[in-house]
């Protein structure tokens, strides 16, 4: 990512939930601790089942007196749907504020250059009255601009930045190990742990009860991870369901094809560090895991 590029990711939406239960709210359903969101942090969290399994994900930012959850635009209806079942007589208001304001993304080196930022994933600073989060997942994915459409212009202007295809973003997420899009075709299929959640900064294991706490706690303490998403290189394109070999032994499968390919692979036999480092095969053809930024990291 370039420091003069800017990414205008028309496929992201926003949700509001504002009101004086707002806070309590998000803190007994999501997976992270919303005590810690403020002015200055940003959180990235996940809405799980009962059982522990992925429904959504979403950054939780502060915003007035309420909070944005910046997420996949094309769940926006669903997730909405899924807080109600959840609000019963919580003094909140849940609002889709997708068509009228828009996310863009800036490198991390141009959000370094803008007053009170800091180097460390969640730092969330103003700029010309809009937010601007340096990505909480993973601060190579750069500051993450909050902007009102009428004034998202103005900001672009006043940066100095160059619109580019967000395809290039999301083919440094991909490399990353990050999946933003098709997101719905892991839902209720794999843990909430088996996305990388611990390593992405998803759970607060000291928070305390929300939804699906109890499994994932279980899986963490007991050491049960068996299995993980990556994110997939291969020769030609892949469909959802094609089973991953390795020797001829079956040790993963497609969850999300388009536009990039991520699989959720067993990691203990044969372990990680043979499986990032060999061929792999899926229908015949060659493919090769791509080691997320945190399993570099952790080496």
């Amino acid at each position: 990512m370039e420091k003069d590029q800017i990414f205008i990711l028309k496929d992201r939406g926003i949700i509001y939930i504002n009101g004086e239960d707002a806070k309590d709210f998000l803190q007994n359903i999501v997976t992270n601790d919303i005590s810690k969101v403020s002015d200055t942090f940003s959180c990235f969290a996940s809405l799980l089942t009962p059982q522990g399994k992925y429904l959504f994900d979403f950054i939780i930012i502060k915003h007035k007196q309420g909070y944005f959850l910046d997420c996949e635009k094309n769940q926006v209806n669903q997730l909405i749907e899924r807080l109600n079942v959840y609000k019963l007589n919580s003094k909140i208001e849940i609002l889709n504020l997708s068509n009228e304001f828009e996310i863009a993304v800036i490198s991390k080196e141009k959000f370094l250059t803008l007053k009170n930022s800091k180097d460390f994933e969640g730092n969330t600073i103003k700029y010309n009255d809009d937010t601007v989060t340096l990505d909480p997942r993973e601060k190579k994915l750069g500051g993450r601009l909050v902007a009102n459409l009428e004034k998202l212009n103005l900001s672009l202007k006043k940066l100095g930045l160059n619109s580019e295809d967000p395809q290039k973003y999301y083919d440094l997420s991909h490399k990353l190990g990050i999946p933003q899009v098709n997101t719905k075709k892991l839902q209720n299929k794999i843990f909430g742990l088996e996305c990388n959640f611990e390593e992405l900064h998803a759970i607060d294991f000291k928070k305390g009860c929300y939804i699906g706490q109890e499994n994932t706690s279980r899986m963490k303490n007991k050491d049960k991870l068996s299995k993980r998403i990556f994110s997939l290189k291969s020769e030609k394109n892949l469909k959802e369901d094609n089973e991953i070999l390795f020797e001829n032994k079956v040790v993963g499968k497609v969850l999300i094809s388009e536009p990039k390919t991520f699989a959720l692979i067993k990691i203990n036999e044969p372990s990680l560090n043979i499986l990032t480092t060999k061929d792999l095969k899926c229908n015949g053809f060659k493919v090769n895991l791509i080691e997320p930024n945190w399993l570099i990291e952790n080496r």
